[in-house]
Parts: structure tokens; C-alpha cells; sequence
């Protein structure tokens, strides 16, 4: 058995859940997000609680019901207090604006890099060197910041790059024949 999966998740006040066939709503005062829950879990929702129930017997099933409890967590936390995810640009020259919806980066390439911002997530730029991305959907915010890191990964040499904000860039010594 899953000993995340047995845990219950608790309702808090003002979000909303429902359940209808294999999807699971949730809606709360930032938003409302839906998924599809796997054949293998059950859900079962009371008053102030959900709990996640698999079948005994089989690893895969038990790695299933650890997997929705967590998900459908992260949708309830979603809704109630939002997520956020810093970026930081290193390097000289390398900035980034918010045109509209349009995250607009300069990253040493002969153009500039535009990026739509998926519907859901919102962007603020601060001093043109840190990027600080909102929403509810844990997954989509991830999916996002790691997007746009792709765009330029830090080099192990000077730490250019984009980087998340609490990474540490492990640094080479270089061709100096340093010690």
C-alpha cells in the first residue's frame, strides 16, 4: 500500500469538489482545474475530506493512489493559494519584457525569442533579469519554467543562462589550469 496514498486530503473552506465518471473538478476562490483519474484509484469524496483508494495486490496500483492523492493535493493547494515559479538571466546583454502575452527574451542569439505564455499563467519581470511565473496548475507552471530555461540552460563556465532562482550552477575551472 501507498503510505502517501492513504492519507486523506483535506477540503478546506470555499473550494468546491466534484466527481463525475473518471474526472475529478475542483474549484476554488483563484480558479477551477479538472483531471482525469486513472481506472485503477478510487475516489471517494465526504463532507471535508477525499480519500484515494486502490485495490490491494498489485505495485502498480499502489504507485497509482500515491500519484492521484498527490495530483488532486496539488489541484486543491492550486485553487486555494496559486503557485509561482522564479527564473533568473545571468549574463551580459541577456534580458527579458513582458509585451502583452508575449514573454520577449534576449539571450546572446542574432534575434530575440518570443514566447507565448500558455492560458493560465502569468508573467512579471523584474528588472529585466527575473521572470516570476503564477497559476494554479503546478504542472503547467513547471512545464512552463522549464520551457523557458531550454531556451538558453546556464553554461558551466560563467553561469550564463537562464536558471531556476534557488539552482546552483556547479562551476568548471576553465582552460586557465587552475587548481
Amino acid at each position: 500500500m501507498s503510505r502517501i496514498g492513504k492519507k486523506p486530503i483535506v477540503i478546506p473552506g470555499g473550494v468546491k469538489v466534484s466527481l463525475s465518471g473518471e474526472t475529478i473538478s475542483v474549484q476554488g476562490p483563484k480558479g477551477q482545474l479538472s483531471r482525469r483519474i486513472p481506472t485503477q484509484v478510487g475516489v471517494s469524496i465526504e463532507a471535508d475530506s477525499i480519500q484515494v483508494s486502490s485495490p490491494e495486490g498489485a505495485r502498480v496500483d499502489s504507485s497509482m493512489q500515491g500519484l492521484t492523492r498527490t495530483l488532486v493535493a496539488n489541484m486543491i493547494e492550486g485553487v486555494t493559494k496559486g503557485y509561482e515559479r522564479v527564473l533568473e538571466i545571468n549574463g551580459v546583454g541577456y534580458r527579458a519584457e513582458m509585451k502583452g502575452a508575449i514573454l520577449n527574451l534576449a539571450l546572446g542569439y542574432s534575434h530575440a525569442v518570443e514566447y507565448p505564455l500558455p492560458k493560465g499563467i502569468d508573467a512579471e519581470v523584474e528588472k529585466q533579469t527575473k521572470i516570476t511565473l503564477k497559476g494554479i496548475d503546478k504542472e503547467l507552471i513547471g512545464a512552463t519554467a522549464a520551457k523557458i530555461r531550454s531556451f538558453r540552460a546556464p553554461e558551466p563556465y560563467k553561469g550564463k543562462g537562464i536558471k531556476y532562482a534557488e539552482e546552483r550552477i556547479l562551476r568548471k575551472a576553465g582552460k586557465t589550469g587552475k587548481k
